[in-house]
Order: structure tokens, then sequence, then C-alpha cells
């Protein structure tokens, strides 16, 4: 007995070293995952071509005091506020490309630039400005904000405001990681993770860079609903939607709204399929039908904005909630599951009906 438990004493003590092996082995990859970071932190940033052209219009510079360029020549106003260190700098400059191009696409190749961000996507087609069009700034001719444009500036100094999709008061950085979960279809990033952090940072920005003050509400925060109520009360209608989507639409967004890629750079986003938004997200016409119609009479057609009546813009926007998209969180497994079967099968079906349709106009006789 006393030999077994002698053998037994090394034994326990292997199991024991390996362990704490084990242990020291991931914290050094910790600290090595660290020193790593803190030196991408204090790297200077490649701009994107968007990126460079804004913050310079902006006047972004390392100072004790900012001055906003923009608020100068639009409204006639010399607007002070504390200045940016370098590292402030940095943080926005990162913030503004994790935006302008959250897949990374324009980042040099091999190199690990900590703005392209798509580790939190699922996807390869969704990126920021699909929705914060023009980085999160966009203007009419005039340099005014638009209304109803989703304004990251306007968004977070409304920050810790109630949401009521959700029913919570919801910080900027919340809302940062619902766009990731349900607008791209992704993963939910750490509150502390720089992704968020830069995001917030460019966002704080462009609050000083246009004079929007804390907790006042402006018209290009969010987007502009359109209930039912605004519309001639003709009923929503995704035939009607579908009809209009085509004429309107599809040469941007492809015939099925799978979006538009040309040499591997998205032009147009997919508004169904695997690579479009949720079940989950608002933009869903299922989830909250009042939202999408907003941003189509808002934001589209690109170069015709405003075109389209209420009616229309809910029509669309009803005709594409019926199309085949990921689940969220919320439908559950057997949702999910039907929804990532009508993604496989739906397209080729829609397209061999497309093409038999062509057949007949051609060959009417036949």
């Amino acid at each position: 007995m006393e030999a077994k438990s002698v053998s037994a004493v090394p034994a326990k003590l292997m199991k024991i070293a390996l362990i704490v092996g084990a242990l020291c082995g991931l914290y050094l990859m910790a600290l090595s995952s660290h020193a790593e970071r803190d030196q991408l932190r204090k790297a200077s940033v490649d701009l994107t071509p968007n990126c460079k052209a804004k913050l310079e219009g902006y006047g972004l510079v390392a100072a004790e005091h900012y001055r906003s360029p923009y608020v100068q020549a639009v409204n006639g106003v010399d607007s002070t506020v504390r200045g940016y260190s370098e590292q402030d700098v940095r943080s926005i400059q990162r913030g503004c490309n994790i935006v302008d191009d959250l897949q990374g696409q324009l980042a040099k190749r091999g190199a690990r630039e900590r703005w392209n961000a798509d580790r939190f996507v699922r996807g390869t087609y969704t990126t920021c400005i699909h929705c914060h069009q023009s980085g999160g700034d966009k203007h009419d001719t005039a340099g005014k904000p638009v209304s109803g444009s989703n304004n990251l500036g306007a968004s977070w100094v409304m920050a810790d405001m109630y949401d009521r999709f959700s029913g919570l008061i919801m910080s900027h950085e919340l809302r940062q990681m619902q766009c990731y979960i349900n607008a791209s279809n992704g993963f939910k990033p750490n509150s502390a993770d720089d992704l968020i952090r830069d995001v917030t940072a460019y966002s704080r920005f462009l609050s000083a860079a246009l004079d929007q003050k804390m907790g006042q509400r402006y018209a290009e925060q969010g987007l502009d609903e359109i209930p039912f109520s605004a519309t001639r009360r003709r009923g929503d209608d995704y035939v009607r939607g579908a009809h209009v989507y085509r004429e309107k639409c599809a040469n941007c967004h492809g015939p099925q709204a799978l979006g538009m890629v040309v040499q591997g750079k998205v032009l147009y986003p997919a508004l169904a399929g695997p690579q479009s938004f949720t079940m989950d997200s608002r933009m869903y016409f299922g989830t909250l039908n009042s939202l999408m119609p907003g941003f189509i009479c808002r934001n589209m057609p690109l170069g015709a904005e405003g075109s389209l009546d209420n009616q229309d813009c809910r029509d669309i926007a009803y005709y594409l909630g019926t199309l085949p998209r990921p689940a969220g969180d919320r439908q559950g497994p057997l949702v999910a599951a039907w929804q990532q079967v009508m993604m496989g099968v739906m397209p080729p079906l829609t397209r061999y009906a497309e093409s038999l349709g062509r057949n007949h106009t051609e060959h009417p006789g036949d």
C-alpha cells in the first residue's frame, strides 16, 4: 500500500505541473496579445480616402482646443471645445475607418489593421455606411444634415436614451452591439473592445464637429418612420411592393435583393438572403413596420431621394420582409432552419421561373 501511495505522488505532481504550465502558457499568450494591441494603438492610422477627406475637412488635429471649421462656415459661429490628444486622434481615425470600411476591403493586404472589424460579422457584404450613409454625417447640397439620416453624432448626444423597441435605457455602446448582432447578423463585441471605443470616439467627434449639444434631439438622429397612418390607407401590399422594387430598386440591389458585388467590392448591400440583416433587426418589416419605409423614402433611390410616396415605401419594405433572411435570437431553431432552407432554395427557383417567363415572352407561340 505504501509503495502505491508513494508512486501516486509523482503522478499528482505531474498533473499539477501540466495545469500550471497550461495556465502560464495562456498568460504569456495574453501578454503577447496585449503588447501587440498596445503597439497597434500607438501606430499611425492609414485612413481610407473618404475618412481622410472627411477628417481633414473637419480640421481634426491634436491640440489643446478644437474649433470646427464646419460650424464656422455653415453657421457662422466660432465653436470651441476641449481638444484632442494624439491618442484621441488615432482612436477617432480608426473609428472612421471602421464605419467607412467595416470589412477591411481597403486595408493593406497582410497587415493586421485593427479597423478591419469583420471578426464580428458573419457575412461579407455588411458595412456601417449602408445605414449610416456618408460615414454617419450625411449632408444636403447646402451642407446641412439630412433629416432622418442616422447621424452618428446626433446618436451620441442622445446617449442613454429610452429605446421603445427593447424597453431599455440604451447607451451608444449598447446600440452598437445591437448593430453587430442584428443589422450585421454577427457577434456581439465586448463593451470594452477597442472596436466599440473607437466608433464611440468617432461619433463623439462628429457631434463636436457639427456643434450638437448633449441631451438634445436633432432631426438627423435615427430614421424618419412612416407608419400606416401616414399613407392613403390603401393597405400594405407586397405584390405592389414587388412591382415597385423591380422598377426602382432591382438595378442596384439585384432582382432578388441579394446585393451587387463588382470585383470583390460591395456596391449595393443585400436586402435579403444570407448576407442581409436578421429578422430581429429593426429594418425588418415584420419586427418594426415603420422604420424601413422611412429609410427607403429618405435615402432611396440614389440620386432620386424623396421620389417615392409613403405607400410605395411601405409596400417595398413589406415585399422585402417576405424574402428569406437569417433568423434572429427571438425566432428559435425551427424558424432559423426554415429560413436557411428557403435561402438555399428560393434563389435558383426564382431564377428558373424568370427564365421561363422570358422564354414565353420571346417565343409566345412555343
